[in-house]
């Protein structure tokens, strides 16, 4: 009888924190963390870890450092060294309506429309201007 209970005792002591491990994992995947309704779960994959990050663009990276120049210092900087980017890197110029239209809606937000409005100039045909306006 006693070799049997020690028999049944090892097998539990090697079968149960593994059962335990295992329902608690399953039951961390189950809980709803996000707070929605949605009853979506999300589960990691191999095909996820091995997509890379896509490689950012010229214009990302200039309207992302203007955008910061912009909050600590002020839009007019950031314009100036945006024409200056221009002027120094041409194939920048399809896209610098579309940061001076970026420029112009964080100045918005930081400034509010009529001290951003102030530092409206014309680089870019306007598109900070315009910017302005689309956050007034």
């Amino acid at each position: 009888m006693t070799h049997t209970a020690r028999r049944i005792g090892r097998t539990l002591a090697l079968v149960l924190p593994v059962v335990l491990v295992l329902s608690g994992t399953l039951a961390v995947t189950r809980v709803n963390w996000a707070g929605t309704s949605d009853s979506q779960l999300l589960t990691a994959s191999s095909e996820d870890v091995s997509v890379r990050a896509k490689p950012r663009t010229p214009q990302d990276v200039l309207r992302d450092a203007l955008l910061v120049e912009l909050q600590e210092k002020d839009p007019g900087t950031a314009l100036t060294h945006l024409q200056r980017e221009v002027e120094r890197r041409p194939s920048l110029a399809q896209h610098c309506m579309s940061i001076a239209r970026a420029l112009g809606r964080a100045a918005v937000e930081q400034y509010g429309p009529v001290k951003a409005q102030s530092y409206s100039r014309p680089v870019c045909d306007t598109s900070f201007a315009s910017g302005v306006a689309q956050e007034s």
